[in-house]
């Protein structure tokens, strides 16, 4: 059985990001890894991002999922992305204060302007929880400057795609 090795991916990005930034004091700080062919992050849930008695709300488990599947399709792609479209199915309720695992990997082989991801929750007993298949557009950095969306420095890891 070979064990997959998971190495962390630096966060440049400057930005209060509630999914990812370390800067949003009542954000995620969601922290990913990257494997040979998905993104993971691993995080606990707290209290008061609860639904119903003790559940993750459903805003914030679709909130997970759409870090995990743009982290993923950026690592693996050097581009920027932005979600187009998420779908979601929540198969069992995951608790808040509980170990979560999110996965992100692509799904579909990548076009000029979208790439299709799918995405997981496993919860603490790694049960797939929730589950998603979504698309993201695919934005040059000029553009995305231009919009608005992101400063001029971006992470060196798109160093490759700068037009």
């Amino acid at each position: 059985m070979t064990i997959e090795i998971f190495e962390p991916i630096k966060n440049d990005f400057n930005s209060v990001c509630f999914g990812c930034s370390p800067n949003n004091p009542t954000g995620l700080k969601m922290q990913f890894k990257a494997g040979t062919d998905s993104v993971i992050s691993d995080l606990i849930v707290p209290g008061h991002l609860c639904g119903w008695s003790q559940l993750i709300h459903g805003g914030v488990l679709t909130t997970i999922l759409d870090e995990v599947m743009s982290w993923a399709a950026m690592h693996f792609l050097k581009q920027l992305v932005m979600t187009k479209t998420l779908n979601l199915t929540f198969l069992k309720p995951v608790y808040v204060g509980k170990q979560i695992r999110a996965i992100g990997k692509i799904k579909d082989g990548t076009g000029r302007h979208e790439v299709i991801m799918e995405g997981i929750v496993l919860n603490d007993k790694g049960q797939e929880c929730v589950k998603s298949d979504s698309v993201f557009a695919i934005l040059k950095p000029k553009i995305a400057n231009r919009l608005g969306i992101t400063q001029d420095e971006l992470p060196t890891w798109f160093e490759d795609s700068k037009n």
